[in-house]
């Protein structure tokens, strides 16, 4: 007998007929002895719509409120897939992220898990239940709903797992596995058997949609071992795991595209020590993550000024502006600008480490397409660039086909 986590996405819940195989799905387990904790996100658009609604009635709404409605497309969801099990004739139990008990700080939208009890999970789970796990949530100590960030689901199993020590935690979605680029973008794109922390890491970072980046670092952390796959088939899918010497022997693992970024650019900033510390310190007390930066300086007369870029998520864009406008007066630069039209793209893999040339191979790729880099930032095992968002998918398929299709 086995105890597993698995969590199923909103495409994978998206109507009654998914959830009922999700549920024979969970049954067949059971059935062959196995304890189950089911973490699932809400039905697929049901967020968004969630989001909608709200933005109807104002444009920035409170972000406390925010968690309190969008916990509820979770909420939907595990009632939904408990009565499925129930109809099958297998005890279950929904809860809440709360009930689970996990708790998370205070920061609304964003949360961060501080700790979890799973006292009421292991005694549901000893008692013959499948338990039902609404992710993407939480609770603070002081008892105010949380939200975990879009695919907080991940996390939440992920987290479940390394508290109760699972022995597998499967992370099912509607692909079978990652793969070296977004088979939608790049036909040509392949699934990935096994690949490291550190490279999903990378990619979840870059725009890749198969996991939440906070979820890898903390299953890099915890040293929880998973495997992403299809709920819609049998196929083995992707393990993530710790890195190993024969990793390195792939050079490039994978190729991602983020559509999500958008570009703040500030012009005319007083080139003087600690403006930039500022600027980023206030964006850092709101949450907001900043991703690529570029300072330049401006060589002209008069007090030295320079311009400062940097790479915000698209719905952090207008609250970014707002703690920007806020430092006018202090700061006295000249104007904001905020540019939607980007993509990033972005190379990954460990072979970067001990093999020279891959960023004069990636560039010398995008300029025979004809397609102009703005901004570049490097870690050890990852290149990112940002592109014209009109050329990114062609962008992709081109340095996919330079480092993966040879």
């Amino acid at each position: 007998m086995a105890l597993i986590v698995q969590k199923y996405g909103g495409s994978s819940v998206g109507t009654t007929a998914l959830i009922k195989n999700v549920a024979t799905r969970v049954a067949a387990y059971r059935q062959r002895g196995d304890q189950l904790v089911v973490v699932v996100s809400a039905m697929s658009g049901v967020t968004d719509n969630l989001i909608r609604l709200a933005k109807d009635i104002m444009p920035l709404p409170s972000e406390r409120e925010m968690d309190m409605l969008l916990a509820t497309g979770e909420q939907t969801t595990i009632a939904l897939t408990a009565m499925a099990l129930h109809a099958m004739g297998v005890p279950a139990v929904s809860l809440t992220g709360a009930q689970a008990g996990i708790v998370t700080d205070g920061v609304h939208t964003k949360a961060k898990i501080q700790n979890i009890t799973p006292r009421k999970v292991h005694a549901l789970l000893n008692s013959g239940h499948v338990v039902i796990v609404a992710g993407f949530q939480g609770q603070t100590p002081e008892g105010q709903i949380t939200t975990l960030g879009r695919g907080g689901s991940d996390l939440t199993a992920i987290a479940l797992a390394a508290a109760l020590k699972a022995d597998l935690c499967e992370i099912y979605t509607d692909v079978d596995g990652v793969y070296t680029a977004d088979p939608r973008i790049v036909p040509k794109a392949r699934k990935i058997e096994e690949i490291a922390y550190d490279e999903l890491l990378e990619l979840a970072g870059a725009g890749a949609k198969v996991m939440q980046l906070r979820s890898v670092e903390f299953a890099k952390k915890f040293r929880v071992t998973f495997e992403v796959r299809s709920s819609l088939s049998g196929n083995p899918g992707t393990i993530v795991k710790e890195e190993t010497k024969s990793m390195e022997d792939v050079v490039i693992r994978g190729v991602s595209l983020d559509k999500n970024q958008a570009k703040v650019t500030l012009t005319g900033v007083p080139d003087r020590p600690g403006t930039a510390a500022r600027v980023f310190r206030a964006l850092a007390e709101a949450a907001i993550n900043v991703d690529m930066i570029i300072q330049n300086v401006s060589h002209g007369t008069g007090a030295p000024t320079t311009d400062l870029s940097f790479t915000v998520d698209k719905p952090d864009l207008l609250k970014a502006h707002k703690v920007i406008e806020a430092l006018r007066k202090e700061l006295n630069f000249r104007q904001i600008i905020a540019n939607e039209s980007i993509g990033k793209l972005s190379i990954v893999g460990v072979g970067m480490r001990s093999h020279s040339g891959i960023a004069a191979r990636m560039f010398d790729t995008l300029a025979r397409e004809g397609i102009n880099i703005d901004m570049i930032s490097t870690s050890e095992i990852k290149i990112s660039v940002t592109v014209e968002l009109a050329k990114a998918e062609a962008a992709t398929r081109a340095v996919h086909a330079a480092f993966l299709e040879s």
